[in-house]
């Protein structure tokens, strides 16, 4: 793991008060930009962050002015000198960031320290104020034990400036829920007939259900089920669209590119008749208005990714899940869908993202049904 650089330390007050350790706590914002610039930095370096949380419960009964020094002069006297202590909630909790750390050590090292932390405070305070503190191990990236990305719901702790930037958004984020909400429901309305219709179609195209559902990972990552119209025969093998996914992240190359055809979805044996036909006009997500509605998806957004291709991503590609609800729409389908490669539509999706305003989600909704019509790079 890469090195922790030390800076000036501060208590929350900036000034420590009469009796607290001589060696100091970062406060939060500086604590802050030093976890964002690990998680950054484990992100290029493909290494891990490993956070202790020591937290101290209000509702203990007990005074943290009186406790805190003590708790903290037992985590300074077991911490390394690289390692890095800030407050994570001033006055309820502070972090450890585990600093140099050798790979090979994996989470012995966190392990052994919040065990030897324990003992300090317990040395340093009774009963009843030892355990009012209670301590938490958090590592980034987050790993479904097989070195690859998890799809679980993200660590807050390492995005502090999530929040800060949905709170400059706020704003803009209830508008477009009003208008997504609003929108849902007149395009329910609007569509039922064509909707009903592709039902019909569906269900005398092939035996099986109409609509399909498939687990995707959602705004800041959370899994949830999307709705579409089914266009592939019951138990089709999900195999080849897993093996063209993992081809085409990995190779970089446009998905219309030759050297793609070996898991050409336009030629997938497993789609019905009318699945190509709603897939080359894009009607199969229909019903993702209704996941709209719900507020698991946006009119307008990048795509939620499959579980098994959210595994292929790379640090930087999981931005795309962190900084927009994903939706039905967005730049990446009406600037080139299927014929950019996988990284340029990443790079569309956070564009998207930090530049996103009323006005640009209207002109991507004008500009999807001359895509849909087009059918360009649709499979």
């Amino acid at each position: 793991m890469a090195l922790c650089y030390g800076r000036p330390a501060f208590t929350p007050g900036n000034t420590p008060p009469e009796g607290w350790p001589q060696r100091q706590v970062l406060d939060h914002r500086l604590f802050r930009s030093v976890v964002i610039r690990e998680r950054k930095r484990a992100d290029r370096s493909h290494d891990s962050v490993v956070l202790l949380r020591l937290e101290w419960s209000r509702d203990g009964g007990g005074n943290g002015s009186t406790l805190w020094p003590a708790a903290i002069d037992a985590v300074m006297a077991v911490t390394a000198e690289t390692d890095v202590v800030g407050w994570l909630d001033a006055s309820a909790a502070i972090g450890i960031l585990l600093c140099d750390m050798p790979a090979s050590e994996g989470l012995r090292r966190p392990h052994a320290l919040a065990a030897r932390i324990a003992a300090g405070l317990a040395t340093r305070l009774d009963a009843a104020g030892a355990a009012q503190f209670s301590m938490h191990l958090h590592v980034y990236p987050e790993t479904d034990g097989d070195a690859r990305p998890s799809g679980s719901p993200i660590d807050p702790l390492f995005y502090p400036e999530l929040l800060t930037a949905r709170r400059r958004r706020w704003n803009y984020d209830a508008v477009k829920r009003v208008l997504d909400v609003v929108g849902s429901v007149v395009l329910l309305i609007v569509l039922s007939p064509l909707v009903a219709l592709i039902a019909i179609l569906v269900k005398l195209g092939s035996p099986g259900p109409v609509f399909f559902r498939q687990q995707r990972v959602g705004y800041m990552m959370k899994p949830f089920t999307m709705l579409k119209f089914r266009t592939m025969h019951v138990g089709a093998d999900p195999t080849v669209h897993q093996q063209f996914v993992s081809q085409f992240i990995r190779s970089r190359l446009p998905v219309d590119d030759p050297a793609t055809a070996l898991f050409k979805l336009t030629r997938d044996p497993r789609i019905t008749p009318i699945g190509r036909i709603l897939r080359k006009t894009s009607l199969d997500e229909l019903p993702q208005i209704w996941n709209v509605l719900r507020g698991e998806m946006s009119l307008i957004g990048p795509r939620p990714p499959l579980r098994y291709e959210f595994v292929e991503y790379k640090p930087w590609h999981r931005r795309r899940l962190l900084e927009a609800k994903p939706g039905i729409t967005g730049l990446w389908q009406v600037a080139g869908r299927s014929r950019t490669t996988f990284d340029e539509m990443v790079r569309l999706d956070l564009r998207y993202a930090r530049r996103r305003s009323l006005w640009m989600d209207i002109r991507i909704f004008l500009a999807t049904p001359a895509a849909v019509i087009s059918g360009k790079g649709a499979c």
